[in-house]
Formats: C-alpha cells, structure tokens, sequence
C-alpha cells in the first residue's frame, strides 16, 4: 500500500495543489497529514486528493471548530482528528501527530508500540529507524522556512519512504 504523507501546508495553496497533483500521479491510497493546515480554505484543495486524508492539528492551527467544519463539508474525504491519530493501514500500526509536543513525540517513538511515527512540526524532511520504529518527517508543503516543499510516500510493503520535492 502507498501512503501519502504531509505536514506543515501553512495555506500556501499553490504548493498544496502541486501536492496533491503529485501525490494523486502516485497513485496513494490514503493521504496522513500531520498538522498545521492553518486556514479552513485549505480543506476543499485537500479533498481533490483521489485518496481519503486522515489529519490531525497543529500548534498553529487556530479555528479548529472551522477546520472541522469544512472537514465535515468533504463527506468523508478529510477527516480531522485532533490532536493525535493511531491509523491502521497496509498492516501497519502508525501514529499521527504534530510533534509540537517533543516530549510526547519522544515517548510514542520510543515505546515500539508503533510501526511508523509520522510528524511535522520541524519542517524538516526526514526518515529514520528508532528500534523496530520508522519515523517520518515529510517535510514542510508550504516551503516558508527551508525553501524546498516537500511530500512523501510510504510503501507500507517494503518499509520505505520516498520524498517528492515540488
């Protein structure tokens, strides 16, 4: 199964539909966003993905109840989940977060509860191996803070992670 993961889109819309274009060329069947959409206007852009979007909050995240609302309008394409989401998918049990939170992040990593952390927050594109844990960092969508926005994919078969610059 192939996973698209995202953080950080911080309503840079001309780079979430790149994302969206390029994850839906991939082929993704479920879409992870790990938080800080910022404005609601982001969700209807995030509903074009052709897979479903599974996304959490994030420290800048300010109207909530109009994030959800909006999420709700998509009839199932987006689904918020507040602060933290365990998702199922391609036999693998992942945790969803921000990572805002390092303490929190820390222990999810380091309780080998997990098959894969996925998280934002950094801005920083990564992948590492922590015990029997991947960590993934997709990077950020919006591309403020290091110039290169960025998505990744999940082969939830083969363990790896590829990142798409847009």
């Amino acid at each position: 199964m192939l996973l698209g993961l995202m953080a950080d889109t911080h309503d840079r819309l001309p780079f979430v539909e790149k994302a969206v274009k390029a994850l839906n060329e991939r082929g993704v069947e479920l879409v992870l966003h790990a938080g800080d959409f910022i404005a609601p206007f982001v969700i209807p852009r995030l509903a074009e993905l052709e897979a479903k979007v599974v996304g959490v909050f994030g420290n800048n995240d300010g109207d909530k109840m109009l994030l959800l609302k909006c999420a709700s309008e998509t009839k199932g394409k987006v689904e918020l989940r507040g602060l933290f989401a365990e998702v199922q998918a391609g036999g693998l049990r992942i945790a969803l977060l921000h990572g805002h939170e390092g303490e929190l992040l820390r222990s999810l990593i380091a309780c080998g509860s997990y098959d894969v952390v996925v998280h934002g927050h950094t801005h920083q594109a990564g992948v590492r191996k922590e015990g029997r844990t991947l960590v993934v960092n997709p990077g950020e969508v919006c591309g403020y803070l290091y110039g290169r926005p960025s998505v990744a994919v999940l082969d939830t078969e083969k363990m790896s992670v590829g990142f798409i610059y847009l």
